[in-house]
């Protein structure tokens, strides 16, 4: 792995258990602080130089993840992997949509390349289309989505919190996958209950879904009209996910260039050259009338601030980008509804390719202490044939099934058949035993 950054250190905690892992990076504090926590191989050197690969072991490795903060050197530490080591796979992270491009039009020879402004943009649209959701994914080309709420005190009374799930009303093709409870995770059964204060995590259709944000939210109005802050390239490509969904987005700008750039590739946008920390501007142009705010700029004192500041002008939901892993428990603590690392969720998305072939996906949740896996069932697994009644749990639980490419939402009597892609809601440190188990 090329890069000990915060994407690389996510990468390593998820994979280091069950691989052997080294990590090349010019910086030796980085590499230190990754050989102190984990049991990994440290190699200080450029990770773009044929002579530090080979050291690193290029050529009897299975996998290449070159994710620093350059794309330059990710593409160049690739191309050597690829002539030196045909045979070995090649994940690239990127920050450039051309480059995605260009590979999606197979003029770059890497097996998988990850745009960081894209998996936040895609993070940030989900958030918006469901937004009592602390966070949220979606399997299966979009017909199983994964929802983790925070079950918040209401005056209004529900027949689902405080009653014992098998008496509790569910919304349709939906399972509570897991509830966490403080420090503990708790897999539901039928004497359990969803009590305030706790965070669930839901598997179920997108229908579903919404019906559980409509349940265990407070603010039921669609966020229709989102105000973003910085037209950087991450505030760009949210902007363009919010776009293609139809809803009014306005965005705010201090650069003048950058404005006028934004401006011309979004004309139906309205693009304001200004700071957005003037109280009056937010004022005169009603920022504070808007449902939503994204907040993308490049510094994450900035971010919070003027977070803070669209709140108390009247913006009821507030998404931030941060850049730092601290930040996101700060901007959380401080009333922020939702804030998203974006190496949190490229990392998520580099770390499936190294898991079973077998699992076409992987997400992340609360920290990497869990993860939603989706895994094709062998015909010699344990599972295969066995109704769901009569299934072990084993700290796992089975939300989900696609099968001939149909989600199913399985009950008692349905039958795992070998084939099946089973979507599991488990414990990170359980990951390796479920797929194999499968």
């Amino acid at each position: 792995m090329i890069g000990a950054g915060q994407v690389g250190a996510t990468i390593v905690e998820a994979l280091h258990d069950e691989h052997n892992v080294t990590v090349v990076d010019l910086d030796p504090g980085r590499l230190s602080a990754l050989g102190n926590r984990f049991d990994v191989a440290t190699i200080e050197g450029n990770g773009a130089s044929r002579r530090t690969l080979q050291e690193a072991g290029l050529l009897e490795s299975d996998l290449m993840i070159s994710c620093t903060s350059r794309d330059e050197i990710n593409l160049i530490a690739a191309i050597f992997s690829r002539n030196l080591a045909p045979e070995t796979s090649t994940i690239v992270r990127t920050t450039n949509e051309e480059y995605l491009e260009v590979w999606r039009e197979r003029q770059l020879d890497v097996d998988f390349m990850v745009s960081s402004e894209l998996e936040t943009a895609n993070a940030v649209s989900r958030i918006i289309g469901l937004p009592a959701a602390r966070q949220t994914d979606v399997f299966a080309d979009g017909q199983v989505q994964i929802v983790e709420f925070d079950v918040a005190d209401r005056d209004d009374g529900d027949s689902i919190v405080g009653v014992p799930l098998r008496e509790a009303r569910i919304p349709r093709d939906s399972k509570v996958a897991g509830i966490i409870r403080g420090d503990r995770m708790i897999i539901p059964r039928g004497d359990q209950t969803i009590d305030v204060g706790d965070r669930v995590v839901i598997i179920g259709s997108p229908d579903a879904a919404r019906v559980w944000g409509d349940i265990l939210s407070e603010n039921k109005r669609r966020l229709d009209d989102i105000v973003i802050f910085g037209a950087g390239r991450t505030g760009r490509a949210v902007a363009r996910a919010l776009v293609d969904q139809g809803l009014r987005v306005r965005i705010i700008e201090p650069d003048p260039k950058r404005a006028k750039y934004t401006a011309e590739q979004f004309p139906t946008v309205r693009v304001y050259q200004a700071k957005g920390f003037d109280p009056e501007f937010l004022d005169r142009e009603r920022i504070g009338q808007s449902r939503a705010a994204v907040f993308a700029m490049q510094d994450d004192a900035k971010n919070h601030y003027a977070a803070t500041l669209a709140k108390l002008h009247g913006v009821s939901f507030t998404i931030a980008i941060v850049h730092e892993a601290a930040s996101t428990e700060v901007f959380e603590r401080a009333g922020i509804d939702v804030a998203i690392n974006p190496r949190q969720v490229t990392a998520e998305e580099i770390v499936r390719f190294a898991h079973d072939p077998r699992t076409r996906q992987v997400t992340m949740l609360e920290g990497d202490r869990f993860e939603i896996l989706d895994v094709t069932v062998r015909p010699e697994s344990e599972y295969a044939d066995q109704p769901f009644r009569t299934m072990p749990i084993r700290g796992a639980l089975i939300g989900a099934i696609v099968r001939d490419g149909q989600a199913i939402f399985p009950h008692g009597d349905d039958v795992l058949r070998a084939g099946d892609r089973a979507i599991i809601f488990t414990e990170s440190a359980r990951a390796t035993q479920v797929e194999k188990a499968l």
